[in-house]
C-alpha cells in the first residue's frame, strides 16, 4: 500500500483544540482512507482548515505537499499564514517571478506552477519536482469557471498522477456531483464533501434613501412586502429612483454597529472617489487611531515610496480602499490593518472576494449589475454569493451582514432574487493552446495526447448533455432496425420501382387533368359561339355551374328566355324527364336537333318551376314521350391530346396492378414503411454527425493548432522541431507567437533595457484607449520589431482561418516606459509620466520579469539573450516592484 493511501491516526485535538463541523470530520476521514475529496462548501465555513490537516499529515510522516492557489496576492498570503503555523523553514512559495524555499516541504504555489511542473514528466508519472508529493491542495477550485484560468485546473487535474491525493476545496456550485464524478473518471477515487451550513448566518439588508430595512421576510425566501410596495418612492433625475449617498449608507451602517465592512464598488475610480466622499468622518476611536497613527508612520517610514497622501489620509480614520490599481504593498498593508480591526470600511473591487482572507462583519454590494466584455448584464448568482459570503467573522460575529442598495437601475426585487438564487453550475473554459500541444507531443503519442485532451471537465459536461442525443440516436436506431426486419424479403428494387410507378401515375393524372381543362376551355369558346344560333328540340349534354350532376346527362333544350343582361336562360328536359334551368356555361357538348321545334310548341315547364338558372324540377307524365327521344348513349368529343393521355394513365394503373411487390402485401403500408425508413436513416445521420462534431470538439481545436504549428515549422511529422521545444518551454497567452520573435534572433543582442521594453510588448495586452506615457520606445526596440510584422500578420491569418482566438500581443505604447525604469528612473517620476494606475505599472512589470525568467531556460536560445534577460531582471525588480 502506497505511504499516501495508508490509514493513518493524527491526535486531531492537538491540532485542532476545538470541535470540528462534521463536513471537517467527513473530508478528513476520506482522506484517512486515501481517498481524493472535493470540499463544497460557503466562503468562510472553514474548509481551509481541511487543506491544514493534509499539511499537518504529510509533515507527520516526512512527506511533502504543494497547495495551489489561483492568484499570487492568495500564494503570497498562505505562504506568511503557513509560515506562522508551521515555522518559516517549513514552507515554500514558486510564483512566475518568485522563487522562496523551493524544498521545502510545504510548497505554495500558482495553479498555473503546478500545471507547468506536470507538462514536464510523462502524464501520471511522478517527476522529480513531484518526488516525496502525498497531496496537491486546490484552493478556491470554483476558479475553474474563470475564462483566463480555466483550463489550467483542468490540466492540473488530468495531468496529476493518481497516486497524488487531490484536496478540491469550492465555495459551492450547483453541480458538486458532477465535479466529483469527473475527478472519479480522470483521477480516481474521490469522495464529495458537500456542506451548506454557515457558522456565521448571513442576514440581507436594502438600503434606499429612506432607510436601512430587511431585505426578505420572515420566511428568507421572498422579498420584505415593505420594500415592494414602498422601497423605491424617492425619485431622481429623469423620474429614477435616487442612490442612497455613500456617507449615508457608512452612517446607518455605524449608527447599527456593523462594521467593519467591505464595501464592494466594480470601479476603480468609484473605490477613490468614495473614500473623497468620506472626508468629515472618522469611524475610530482615540485608542484606534493611536494604534493606527504608530503603524502607518512606521510603514511609511519603512517605505516611502508605497504612500499616497489620497490612501494616507483616510487610513488614519480607519477608511481604504484596495483594488488592481493600488500597489501591492499597500494593498498588503490594508489587508493587515483590516484584519486587526482597525480599518473599518474598505472601499474594494470585486477581485477582493476571490480568496483573500479579509472577512467582515458588513459586506455591501453598492450595484447588482456590472460592465463586462460582453456588456453591461445582472450579477449572477455564484458572483453575489462570493461577495456576500464575505460577511460574518467565526468567533467574532453572530450574524453577518449583507447591504444592498438601491441604484437608478437596480432595487429590491433583483436584490431579493439573487440572496434567494442558488450557486451556478461549474461551466468548463477547457481551450487548448499552442504549449498544450507542444508539451503533450514532446512526452506523449498522438492517440495518448487525445485521450488526455478528452477527458476535460468540458468533454465529460458535453457527455452529460449528448445523454439525451445518445438516447434519442438508440431510440431511432432500434425502430430503423425493426422496419429493416420487417422489409428484409422485399428486394429493395421493387419498392423503389413501385415509389417511381406510383409517383409516375400521379404526374401522368396532373397532366390529365390539365389537359381535360384546356379541352374543356376550348370547347366551351366554341359552343358558347354557337348557341345564340341553336334551335329548340337540339340535344345539349349538360354538366356545370347551374346543373349539378355527378356526369354530363343529355336534354332537350325546349326554349331560351332573357336572362340578364344580353345572357339567356336555357330550359332543357333531360333524358330523366327532369327539367333543368341553366345558362351557356352549362352546356358541355353540342348535338344534332332530334325533334322539331313545332313539336315543343306544347311542351311547358311546369308553373311551379322558377326559370332562374340553377332551378330543377321532375318532369310529368306528358313529357314522358319526349324525354324517351332523348338518346341515353350520347358520346362528348374527347380531344385526341386528352385520349392519348387517358392511355398512358391506364398504362401505368395496369403496371402497378401487376406490380411484383403486390405478392408481398399491401403495396401502400410496405411503401410508407420504406418512406419512414429513409426518414429514420436521414435522421441517424444528422444525429450523428452532430454527435461527433461536439464530441470531438476539443480534439479538433487540438488539430487546428497542430496545423499551425506545422505552417511554422514546430512540428516535423509529430514531434516538435528546435523551434517548437523553444515554443513549449514558455509559458503565456500565446506560446507561439512569442517564441517565434525570441527564436527571429532580432532581439540577441539588445541591451538588457531594451530586451525588456520588448519583452513588454509581447506579453502586455492592450492598454485603455484613453492611456498615455511620455516615454516613447527607443529607436532600437522598435527596429527590431519592424521584422515581425510579416510572421505577426501571417500568424493572424492562419487563426483566423482555423478559428484560433489565442491574442498576439505587440504594444508598443508601453516600451519606453519599461526602458525608462530599467535605466533607474524613480518611481514617482515614472507615475508622473503615464496614466496607468500603479497597481497596473507593478502588473505589467512583473509580468515582463515573469516571461524574462523564462529565457533563460529556453535551451535553443543564444547565450546572449539569456544573459540580457538575466540583466534585465536584476534592472526591472526593484521597489516597489518586489514587494508585496
Amino acid at each position: 500500500m502506497n505511504a499516501s493511501t495508508r490509514p493513518i491516526e493524527l491526535d486531531l485535538e492537538t491540532i485542532f483544540p476545538f470541535s470540528l463541523d462534521p463536513f471537517q470530520q467527513q473530508a478528513i476521514a476520506a482522506l484517512n482512507a486515501g481517498r481524493s475529496v472535493v470540499v463544497c462548501a460557503p466562503t468562510g465555513s472553514g474548509k481551509t482548515l481541511i487543506g491544514e490537516y493534509t499539511i499537518y499529515r504529510a509533515l507527520s510522516r516526512g512527506g511533502r505537499i504543494f497547495y495551489t492557489t489561483p492568484l499570487k496576492a492568495l500564494s503570497n498570503q498562505k505562504l506568511r499564514d503557513f509560515q506562522r503555523l508551521f515555522g518559516a523553514e517549513q514552507v515554500g512559495l514558486v510564483t512566475g517571478d518568485i522563487s522562496i524555499n523551493r524544498d521545502a516541504p510545504i510548497l505554495v504555489m500558482t495553479t498555473e506552477i503546478f500545471r507547468n511542473m506536470l507538462y514536464g514528466t510523462p502524464i501520471g508519472q511522478i517527476g522529480t519536482s513531484l518526488e516525496g508529493v502525498e497531496a496537491v491542495v486546490l484552493d478556491e477550485c470554483h476558479y475553474m469557471n474563470d475564462r483566463q484560468r480555466g483550463t489550467v485546473w483542468e490540466e492540473s487535474i488530468i495531468y496529476c498522477p493518481a497516486q497524488i491525493q487531490l484536496v478540491a476545496l469550492s465555495a459551492t456550485v450547483a453541480n458538486s456531483e458532477q465535479l466529483t464524478d469527473w475527478l472519479n473518471l480522470v483521477h480516481g477515487a474521490t469522495e464529495l464533501i458537500y456542506s451548506d451550513f454557515r457558522p456565521v448566518p448571513l442576514q440581507f439588508s436594502f438600503v434606499h434613501p429612506k432607510g436601512l430595512f430587511p431585505l426578505l421576510d420572515s420566511s428568507q425566501t421572498h422579498i420584505n412586502a415593505r420594500l415592494k410596495v414602498k422601497g423605491q418612492k424617492g425619485r431622481g433625475r429623469g423620474g429614477r429612483p435616487e442612490s442612497p449617498s455613500i456617507s449615508y449608507v457608512i452612517s446607518q451602517l455605524q449608527q447599527r454597529d456593523m462594521l467593519p465592512a467591505i464595501y464592494f464598488i466594480f470601479s476603480r475610480r468609484g473605490c477613490d472617489k468614495s473614500m473623497e466622499e468620506l472626508n468629515d468622518f472618522s469611524l475610530v476611536n482615540e485608542q484606534e487611531a493611536a494604534k493606527l497613527k504608530s503603524r502607518i508612520d512606521e510603514f511609511i517610514t519603512r517605505n516611502p515610496e508605497v504612500g499616497r497622501p489620497s490612501q494616507i489620509k483616510p487610513l488614519y480614520r480607519g477608511i481604504a480602499a484596495h483594488h488592481a490599481g493600488i500597489l501591492p504593498a499597500w494593498k498588503g498593508f490594508v489587508e493587515e490593518l483590516f484584519q486587526m480591526g482597525l480599518v473599518k470600511v474598505v472601499f474594494a473591487t470585486e477581485t477582493l472576494a476571490a480568496g483573500i482572507n479579509m472577512p467582515a462583519r458588513t459586506t455591501v454590494i453598492s450595484t447588482l449589475s456590472k460592465r463586462t466584455d460582453r456588456g453591461h448584464r445582472l450579477l449572477n448568482a455564484s458572483e453575489f454569493l462570493q461577495m456576500a459570503g464575505r460577511a460574518g467573522r467565526r468567533g467574532m460575529d453572530a450574524i453577518g451582514y449583507v447591504v444592498t442598495l438601491q441604484t437608478p437601475f437596480e432595487g429590491a426585487t433583483e436584490a431579493a432574487y439573487l440572496a434567494t438564487s442558488k450557486a451556478d453550475p461549474l461551466v468548463s473554459q477547457f481551450t487548448p493552446t499552442y504549449g498544450m500541444v507542444l508539451n503533450l507531443l514532446q512526452t506523449h503519442t498522438i492517440a495518448e495526447a487525445r485521450e488526455l485532451v478528452e477527458r476535460s471537465f468540458g468533454q465529460y459536461l458535453a457527455t452529460l448533455y449528448l445523454r439525451p442525443q445518445q438516447q434519442a440516436l438508440t431510440e431511432l436506431t432500434t425502430e430503423l432496425t425493426r422496419i429493416d426486419i420487417q422489409l428484409a424479403t422485399i428486394e429493395r428494387s421493387h419498392l423503389t420501382s413501385y415509389e417511381k410507378l406510383r409517383e409516375r401515375l400521379k404526374q401522368e393524372r396532373l397532366l390529365l387533368k390539365t389537359l381535360q381543362k384546356q379541352a374543356e376551355a376550348r370547347e366551351a369558346s366554341e359552343i358558347a359561339r354557337f348557341m345564340p344560333d341553336v334551335a329548340p328540340g337540339t340535344l345539349l349534354s349538360l354538366k356545370g355551374k347551374y346543373v349539378l350532376v355527378s356526369a354530363p346527362v343529355p336534354a332537350i333544350l325546349v326554349s331560351k328566355e332573357k336572362g340578364r343582361g344580353n345572357s339567356y336562360n336555357l330550359v332543357c328536359l333531360s333524358v330523366d324527364n327532369r327539367w333543368y334551368i341553366g345558362t351557356s356555361a352549362d352546356v358541355v357538348g353540342l348535338h344534332a336537333q332530334i325533334v322539331q321545334p313545332q313539336t315543343l310548341t306544347s311542351v311547358t315547364p311546369p308553373a311551379e318551376l322558377n326559370l332562374k338558372p340553377g332551378q330543377s324540377r321532375r318532369g310529368t307524365e306528358e313529357t314522358i314521350a319526349i324525354a324517351s327521344q332523348i338518346p341515353t348513349d350520347v358520346e362528348l368529343m374527347v380531344a385526341p391530346e386528352v385520349a392519348h393521355q387517358l392511355q398512358v394513365v391506364d398504362g401505368v394503373k395496369s403496371q402497378l396492378e401487376a406490380h411484383p411487390l403486390r405478392q408481398w402485401g399491401n403495396p401502400s403500408q410496405l411503401l410508407k414503411r420504406h418512406k419512414r425508413r429513409l426518414t429514420l436513416q436521414d435522421q441517424i445521420n444528422q444525429r450523428q454527425t452532430e454527435y461527433r462534431e461536439h464530441q470531438a470538439q476539443h480534439w479538433q481545436e487540438f488539430l487546428n493548432l497542430m496545423e499551425i504549428l506545422r505552417a511554422f515549422s514546430c512540428l516535423d511529422n509529430l514531434k516538435p522541431t528546435i523551434l517548437g521545444e523553444a515554443a513549449a518551454a514558455i509559458r503565456g497567452d500565446n506560446e507561439l507567437w512569442v517564441g517565434l520573435s525570441l527564436m527571429s534572433g532580432e532581439f540577441d543582442n539588445l541591451d538588457p533595457h531594451h530586451l525588456a521594453g520588448i519583452v513588454c510588448a509581447l506579453v502586455t495586452e492592450t492598454p485603455r484607449p484613453d492611456s498615455w506615457t511620455n516615454y516613447p520606445p527607443s529607436e532600437e526596440a522598435t527596429e527590431s520589431l519592424k521584422n515581425l510584422r510579416g510572421l505577426r500578420r501571417q500568424l493572424f491569418q492562419l487563426q483566423r482561418r482555423y478559428s484560433v482566438a489565442l491574442p498576439i500581443w505587440l504594444e508598443y505604447d508601453l516600451i519606453g516606459l519599461v526602458e525608462q525604469w530599467a535605466l533607474g528612473v524613480e518611481w514617482v517620476d515614472l507615475c508622473k509620466n503615464t496614466s496607468l494606475d500603479e497597481g497596473d505599472i507593478v502588473r505589467m512589470l512583473r509580468r515582463t520579469i515573469d516571461m524574462l525568467s523564462q529565457i533563460p531556460h529556453v535551451p535553443p536560445l543564444p547565450n546572449s539573450i539569456k544573459r540580457n534577460a538575466i540583466r534585465a531582471i536584476q534592472l526591472l525588480d526593484r521597489s516597489p516592484i518586489n514587494e508585496g
